[in-house]
């Protein structure tokens, strides 16, 4: 990379700007412009694509012949193949005379298709054809005719996608893009930006005779934090906004938020700030799965570190089984169900709730029959050694608080003791509650 021969490029057509893409882009520009290949120019729109052609042809063998710039979006979809390929009279409505086409009056030439992205399919077959061998027909006629033009082309559409969903040929995409370019957006180009809006406030300042607005430094930060979506041409209409319609000269942060210019500086105002290219820094327009990644790792800990905190748990509850049972425990019998409820002074697990451990899938009765052969040696829940107050006695006790907090309502006593109503009738009957 010659930067003396970019910064001449850059004088020559009035590019503003030292970020390292845009010198990348003249550069290939320069190199490129000898040969004979074709060229894809990329960006989103406004970025200024338009003025990478012009370096091409004008340092080109071609220079002294004819130039075209065609903004295929801009074509009605019924004439475009008249325009660029001409038509023989009488061929439709309206075609009262012969017409030549772009590719005849550019012969020698080079011709910029801007928006190529935006030609339809059958367009596209024809544009190949001549890309592959010289040769067109014009609308209305057999004759082949023969063309030596050069194309340059430019979209701001995603290609890969447009190929993906059948509105862009494989092929005709693959001839275009022999030599990519990729234009930076304006939100990668860092403190050009600042330089952007001076010269555009000088330019319009000279063509209004008016004095030039200036951006004080807690401005110049909001600009360089704005995403800037219409790139270089959404910059130059605010400047152009502001030098016109702003009493003050001294342009600050809050008069610019009048304008419409926002904070968007999430994920990208370090990156602005030091005028470097986002890449650099792992942040790009495309979508990134990096904080996805993260966030899943993350998660991923945190489920692991979950799972052996209920692993020690359940180790510590089955250690306090093989001695005498604590007050913080209950066990309640279940006429068909061992064991129907146990708690520890930790959420209840309900009958038949499955729950994760170590990634298997246990059920309350499962996991006393499964520790009972590892941590509890042998120890049957059945027959823990009784303590001064028996099970039995227990279930009474809570039966009776139960049935006094809900005011006799066996239905709701049920629920609080996590049994069905059948069993607590039962329970009522056999330890003789009149109640």
């Amino acid at each position: 990379m010659d930067d003396k021969i970019i910064q001449q490029v850059k004088q020559r057509y009035g590019i503003v700007g030292n970020h390292e893409g845009l010198n990348r882009c003249i550069d290939i520009a320069i190199q490129v412009a000898p040969t004979e290949l074709s060229v894809l120019i990329v960006g989103e729109s406004g970025v200024g694509k338009e003025i990478l052609p012009r370096i091409i042809h004008d340092n080109s063998t071609r220079k002294h012949n004819k130039y075209f710039a065609i903004n295929c979006g801009s074509l009605p979809e019924g004439t475009i193949d008249s325009e660029l390929f001409g038509h023989k009279k009488g061929s439709f409505t309206g075609a009262l005379d012969d017409r030549e086409g772009y590719f005849s009056v550019a012969n020698k030439g080079t011709l910029f298709l801007d928006e190529v992205g935006e030609l339809p399919l059958a367009t596209q077959a024809r544009l190949l054809r001549v890309l592959e061998t010289g040769e067109y027909i014009r609308v209305g006629e057999s004759e082949v005719r023969k063309t030596d033009v050069r194309i340059v082309a430019a979209t701001n559409v995603n290609m890969q996608k447009a190929i993906r969903e059948g509105k862009f040929r494989e092929d005709l995409y693959y001839r275009l893009n022999t030599i990519p370019i990729n234009v930076p957006p304006l939100r990668e180009r860092g403190r050009d930006i600042e330089l952007l809006f001076r010269k555009f406030a000088y330019d319009i300042a000279e063509k209004y005779r008016m004095e030039p607005v200036r951006l004080t430094p807690d401005a110049q930060i909001l600009l360089l934090h704005h995403k800037w979506p219409g790139n270089i041409r959404q910059l130059r209409n605010l400047t152009e906004q502001i030098s016109v319609i702003s009493h003050e000269k001294e342009i600050t942060a809050d008069m610019l938020k009048d304008y419409g210019v926002t904070d968007d500086s999430l994920g990208t105002a370090g990156l602005v700030l030091h005028g470097s290219n986002n890449r650099e820094h792992g942040a790009t327009d495309t979508h990134s799965y990096e904080k996805e990644r993260d966030m899943l790792f993350q998660l991923l800990s945190s489920i692991g570190k979950e799972v052996k905190d209920l692993k020690e748990l359940v180790h510590s509850n089955m250690s306090h089984m093989q001695g005498a049972p604590s007050e913080s425990y209950r066990v309640f019998q279940h006429e068909q169900h061992p064991v129907e409820t146990i708690q520890y002074g930790q959420p209840v697990i309900k009958q038949n709730e499955p729950y994760m451990v170590n990634g298997i899938a246990y059920r309350p009765a499962e996991t006393a029959h499964a520790y009972s052969h590892h941590d509890i040696q042998d120890v049957d829940i059945e027959t823990v050694e009784e303590t001064p107050i028996s099970n039995k006695e227990l279930m009474k006790k809570n039966i009776i608080d139960s049935l006094k907090r809900n005011n006799g309502n066996r239905k709701k006593t049920a629920h609080d003791l996590d049994i069905s109503e059948r069993t607590l009738y039962r329970k009522i009957k056999d330890y003789g509650l009149d109640i």
